[in-house]
């Protein structure tokens, strides 16, 4: 029962690397928010340039460019985003930028690979926990931290 703590799940945009995952983020919320960003961290591992083995996310409305006017739903919308739409010019590991850049196919396999190993997987632990027609019917869906259905 934090309020300061809430768990999100969004799904793997269509026509991306990640279509089809199921991904768990992390949300604290400052005390003073909405005055300072939340900290958003992916739960479940994920391929990708602007998000480090830690899940810290790269993302500019998380640091320098975060309004207290910017929603939870807007910023989980920016993550979705940034799954359809990496940053490898400001990357968080930079060897993920490197192979986007210079092997666009091998990189997506790669980020195939990892979503159907680690944000399946995911999806499959929930399927016997919770219900799954909240997952499904959102494309962002929120949860607090103490729900039923969690990554293992």
């Amino acid at each position: 029962d934090d309020l300061f703590h809430w768990q999100s799940t969004i799904m793997g945009p269509k026509d991306s690397p990640y279509d089809g995952g199921i991904f768990f983020l992390n949300i604290h919320f400052p005390t003073d928010y909405p005055f300072k960003p939340p900290k958003v961290q992916f739960q479940t591992k994920i391929y990708h340039c602007n998000v480090n083995g830690n899940g810290s996310i790269c993302l500019d409305i998380l640091q320098s460019q975060w309004s207290p006017a910017l929603t939870i739903s807007k910023v989980l919308l920016s993550v979705c985003s940034l799954l359809t739409d990496p940053n490898p010019d400001d990357p968080l590991v930079p060897e993920i930028a490197k192979l986007y850049k210079s092997d666009r196919a091998k990189h997506d396999a790669t980020a195939k690979e990892w979503t159907r190993k680690y944000a399946m997987q995911s999806h499959e632990v929930c399927v016997g926990r919770a219900p799954l027609s909240p997952l499904l019917s959102a494309v962002v869906a929120l949860e607090m931290v103490t729900s039923n259905c969690r990554a293992v």
